[in-house]
Order: structure tokens, then C-alpha cells, then sequence
């Protein structure tokens, strides 16, 4: 069974620079993400628990998005995360894309609604 591709949207209260450096730095995602996070060249070393799971940097435009793809995973998948303001209030958007089995999107969802709470005591929000 393939994966697919889904997207989960958070609104944030903070600047895009903010947000950006705990989404791209070793530091900032260590402070939500992950138990510890290194980095060396491209690549990101994730540690929970003591297991440590790569992911290489793919694309990145700063204060805008970053693409990672896990070592493992195969070559067509990503997580992403990307910046986005909305027109009208000019508010701050996380949005977060992801692969899942699809029996296994509600769950992932979940998992990052975890994670993104832990972003926004972070932050503040």
C-alpha cells in the first residue's frame, strides 16, 4: 500500500523569522521536535529515547519553507514545513505536509498536533 500526502494547517502568533529558526536549526527544533537534534552538511540527526532517525535537508527558502526527507523513506516522500500569511489578517500559518498510510492519516495528525502543541508553549502562543 502506497502513501499519500496530507496537510495540516496551524495558525501561529509569531513572525515567520521566528517561526522559521524552530522549524530549520538544530536548536530550535531540539526544543519541540525532538529529544536532541545535530546537524552535519545537509542532514539532520533526530534523537527520541535514544533512537536517532536521519532526515536531509531537500529545499529551503528562508522565513518561507523546509523539506526534509527521511534517510529510510522512499526517495518520493517528504515532510515539510512552510510559512504562509493569509491575506486578508496577515496571520502567521504552520502548515505542515506529511506521508500516511491513508488508514494512518488521523493518527499522524494527531502526532503533530502533539508536536505543535509543544511549538506553541515554545513560542508562547
Amino acid at each position: 500500500m502506497s502513501k499519500q500526502l496530507f496537510s495540516i494547517e496551524y495558525p501561529v502568533r509569531c513572525s515567520p523569522s521566528i517561526l522559521y529558526e524552530f522549524l530549520s536549526t538544530p536548536a530550535g527544533l531540539q526544543e519541540w521536535f525532538a529529544d536532541k537534534v545535530d546537524e552535519r552538511d545537509t542532514v539532520f540527526s533526530f534523537s527520541w529515547n535514544g533512537s536517532v532517525e536521519k532526515a536531509e535537508v531537500l529545499e529551503a527558502e528562508e522565513n518561507k519553507f523546509i523539506r526534509f526527507h527521511w534517510l529510510h523513506a522512499p526517495q518520493n516522500e517528504y515532510f515539510e514545513f512552510s510559512i504562509e500569511k493569509t491575506e486578508v489578517s496577515s496571520q502567521t500559518i504552520l502548515v505542515i505536509k506529511d506521508f500516511a498510510e491513508k488508514k494512518e492519516i488521523a493518527d499522524q495528525s494527531r502526532l503533530w498536533g502533539v508536536q505543535v502543541h509543544d511549538l506553541f508553549h515554545r513560542l508562547g502562543n
